[in-house]
């Protein structure tokens, strides 16, 4: 293969590397075998027209003409003249489709399914990439610019996954991209012949290749190696920068991949970007349904995670550890024996278009059967998906406590426990004075941190003068908190956030909830819930009760019966029996699900199945896929590091296996000195036969001992005699009594092997050849023998042979091709023989 054909691989190459960033943004991932088949037509026509030859810039339109009609053939055509030919019909697609994968990428968290639109972003994407590659590395001879496209492909894919790009993605891309540096220096250099280094290298250092005289490197490698180190470096930075556009329900950021098997944490960011696109939505979409037995489903709020940090810029959920989900979940913090509670059932099925990583349960849940890989996380009480797990067409059965606790009781409440005061009443140094004055004003004259949180939410949601608008801006910080007080605008992201952090002013511990509020009834029982339903809400805690909800949202959910006057006395109770729920009435109006078009029940946009009951998994705790997935890396691992010694192992046991056996072992009849057991053309052969495969034998003996020489640091020297060269490594392996004589004895029959008339091949070879071997080893320090054994420098011959093969199998290719030509060639000429 040519140097430009290398680099053409290599461009091909560090493309699909660098692209595979993309691959956890959209599932299912086929899409990656359908670009890399593209690209590969694109490389191919960019060989083609450079070998015609082909002006530079030309070569560069024809492939970008291709990338058109490909793009064409595989998305618009119907749209297609002749079903190739890109018309005005054919542009208007394009256009609709990028509109589509556009919203589409809004619409979705990651992984977005992959749509007609979103296809067309990656794929084109990876296709305009990879030409800009191919025309900067090979067209016009310049990789070093070649890696800026490449970094903007995986910056982009970082940035769209929120930085959590994973960092194995990024090695593979840098890996490309440093393959490519060195595939154009090594086309460079072969431009002017063959280098060879002047000054012999230091003791054990050998020369890289690639060193002119007095050891300095040539300036393209070194020039290579600083733009590579520099755009890794830009690579490490630039997707931090990038904000994360993550799109979906509630959807938090992160890789999706969360933690191991075996514990770790969970850290989430505000989840709240996208609910305000959500209550604006034109349409309600339903995104779960469920049934309970509770007898009211006014309090049914279902809650997904809890926002309990406040850094004065956002309201984010504080790293946590996570562990496994237990059959029963302990009792919530802070509740009492004498607080009354109901225990209900409720099985919950999810919308095939809901993705999300945290599962929407009543709270408090004390036990949850879901099948999946799920995450316990006990501060918050929730559950989080592992490995990408998530709630996309999720069916799961929640068993929870409807708390009922009493007025007085949460009056009386005495004072929480001083390290979890500490921790949900903290507030950032910026939060202005102006929040604390106004929480005093408006809970003057209370006698209790439960009057106090009384007079907040009723302020906010009654008497207050604020109105519920979902058009205000969106804000978290400080700032966004004193402008909601001062406008008194805004939804219930501004509701519960101001709530929350004047009850922390207050001295009352807070956090937020976020997830969705009952939603309305159905003609069959079941409650249907959707995007409309978002919501986020505080919760205040008081000993005794724990956590406790709170409505500060004027026309949003219902405000607890314990914070109304009329509300009934708790005590105990026994858990409920299944009945209807009654909170409202029930509509007779079709369901998201019915009469529903293919397209949208493809993407899964027809809304939850009906909810059913789950049993319980028969082992929660055992993943035979996981298992067996976990077993095959482990594996790798193990392999990987080992596969040189392992090489080698077989290599010296057929080698030894060939150069062990002995004269002795040689066919009756036959003999090595020349003298034949009977005359005869028959015994000749045979002993002919006998000689060459001794003498066979013998070399791949001395073949070993020179690879052995080489693990141990004795580079190998072709250029010297046996006998030299056996001198040569009795001395630097310090090889003494019987190994140098056993060094000694190899040479001699070796040079009996090359040089004799009549050779006589060595009998001892697979002793001799331990001997030396236990030599060298005993001749070196054990960091030395580690290496031998674990990294050995002779391995590096796979390399060689792999690279041999390729060589040959391409020059067979080329000289068929020009065999070919040739012969066409010679056909078109061929004068014609007419008569006349």
């Amino acid at each position: 293969m040519s140097g430009r054909g290398r680099l053409a691989l290599c461009a091909f190459a560090a493309t699909l590397m660098a692209a595979g960033a993309m691959l956890p943004l959209v599932d299912p991932a086929s899409w990656m075998l359908q670009a890399a088949f593209l690209l590969a037509i694109q490389s191919g026509v960019g060989a083609l027209a450079r070998r015609v030859p082909l002006a530079r810039a030309l070569t560069v339109a024809v492939q970008a003409l291709v990338v058109l009609l490909l793009l064409t053939v595989v998305f618009a055509r119907g749209q297609a003249v002749l079903g190739i030919l890109p018309g005005p019909e054919a542009f208007q697609q394009f256009g609709q489709l990028l509109n589509a994968g556009a919203e589409d990428v809004g619409r979705y968290a990651i992984p977005a399914p992959a749509t007609d639109g979103i296809r067309l972003m990656v794929i084109g994407g990876v296709l305009v990439i990879g030409l800009a590659v191919d025309a900067l590395a090979v067209t016009f001879r310049s990789a070093a610019p070649a890696g800026l496209p490449l970094l903007a492909l995986y910056s982009v894919a970082a940035g769209l996954s929120g930085g959590g790009a994973s960092w194995l993605w990024f090695l593979v891309a840098a890996t490309g991209y440093l393959v490519l540096l060195l595939a154009e220096g090594r086309d460079r250099l072969s431009q002017w012949g063959r280098v060879f280094g002047g000054a012999a290298p230091a003791q054990g250092r050998t020369g890289s290749g690639f060193e002119p005289a007095g050891g300095t490197p040539l300036a393209p490698v070194r020039t290579g190696r600083r733009i590579g180190a520099l755009a890794l470096g830009v690579a490490l930075v630039v997707p931090a920068a990038l904000p994360a556009l993550n799109g979906g329900l509630l959807d938090s950021a992160g890789s999706g991949d969360g933690p191991g098997a075996g514990g770790g944490t969970i850290s989430a960011v505000n989840p709240l970007v996208s609910l305000q696109d959500n209550l604006n939505q034109p349409e309600n979409r339903e995104v779960i349904r469920y049934r309970t037995n509770a007898t009211s489903t006014q309090d049914m709020y279902l809650r997904i995670v809890a926002l309990d940090e406040f850094d004065g810029a956002v309201w984010k959920t504080s790293q946590r550890t996570i562990g496994e989900v237990p059959g029963v979940l302990p009792l919530p913090d802070g509740l009492s024996q004498s607080v009354g509670t109901t225990e209900i059932k409720t099985n919950i099925s999810a919308a095939g278009s809901y993705k999300q990583n945290y599962l929407p349960m009543p709270y408090p849940a004390t036990k949850v059967a879901i099948n999946g890989r799920w995450r316990y996380e006990p501060a918050g009480r929730t559950l989080v998906g592992d490995r990408g797990q998530d709630t996309r067409g999720a069916q799961y059965s929640v068993t929870s406590l409807m708390v009922n606790p009493a007025a007085k009781q949460l009056a009386a409440a005495p004072p929480a426990p001083d390290a979890l005061v500490k921790e949900y009443t903290k507030v950032p140094d910026s939060l202005p004075s102006v929040v604390k004055r106004t929480a005093l004003d408006v809970t003057k004259g209370a006698t209790s941190d439960y009057d106090r949180a009384v007079k907040l939410q009723d302020w906010f949601a009654v008497s207050g003068g604020f109105s519920y608008n979902t058009d205000v801006r969106s804000g978290t910080g400080v700032n966004a908190i004193t402008r909601f007080l001062r406008d008194k605008k805004g939804f219930c992201v501004h509701f519960s956030f101001s709530m929350a952090a004047m009850a922390r002013t207050l001295g009352i511990p807070a956090r937020v909830a976020v997830g969705f509020t009952p939603g309305s009834p159905l003609s069959d029982g079941t409650m249907s819930v959707g995007l409309k339903e978002a919501h986020a809400w505080p919760e205040l805690y008081f000993e005794g009760v724990g956590w406790t909800r709170f409505e500060p949202t004027p026309t949003r959910g219902t405000a607890p019966d314990y914070t109304r006057d009329q509300s009934p006395g708790g005590g105990p109770s026994s858990p409920s029996q299944p009945e209807a729920s009654g909170s409202a009435a029930p509509t007779a109006e079709p369901s998201a699900s019915d009469n529903c078009p293919p397209q949208a029940r493809r993407l899964g946009d027809c809304g939850a199945a009906a909810p059913r009951d789950i049993q319980p998994p028969a082992d929660a705790g055992t993943d035979v896929k996981s298992v067996l997935l976990l077993t095959l890396g482990v594996v790798a691992l193990v392999l990987l590091p080992l596969l040189p010694m392992l090489w080698r192992i077989r290599t010296r046991s057929q080698r030894l296996r060939a150069g062990g056996r002995r004269t002795a072992d040689v066919p009756a009849g036959t003999s090595l000195d020349g003298d034949a057991a009977s005359g005869g053309q028959a015994a000749a052969a045979a002993r002919a036969k006998a000689t060459a495969t001794a003498s066979a034998r013998t070399l791949a003996a001395w073949h070993e001992i020179s690879d052995l020489a080489w693990d141990h640091g004795i580079l190998p020297d072709e250029s010297q005699t046996p006998r030299k060269a056996a001198a040569r490594i009795v001395r630097l392996g310090k090889l003494e009594d019987e190994s140098a004589e056993a060094m000694h004895r190899m040479a001699g029959a070796v040079e009996q092997v090359l040089y004799a008339p009549e050779p006589r091949p060595g009998t001892a070879l697979e002793e001799d050849t331990q001997q030396i071997r236990a030599g060298l080893r005993a001749g070196v320090g054990r960091g030395t023998r580690l290496r031998a054994l674990l990294a050995p420098r002779s391995s590096v011959r796979v390399v060689w042979a792999l690279s041999a093969r390729w060589a040959a199998l391409t020059d067979r290719w080329g000289a068929r091709r020009r065999r070919s030509l040739e012969r066409w060639s010679g056909v078109l000429r061929r004068p014609s023989r007419q008569r006349g």
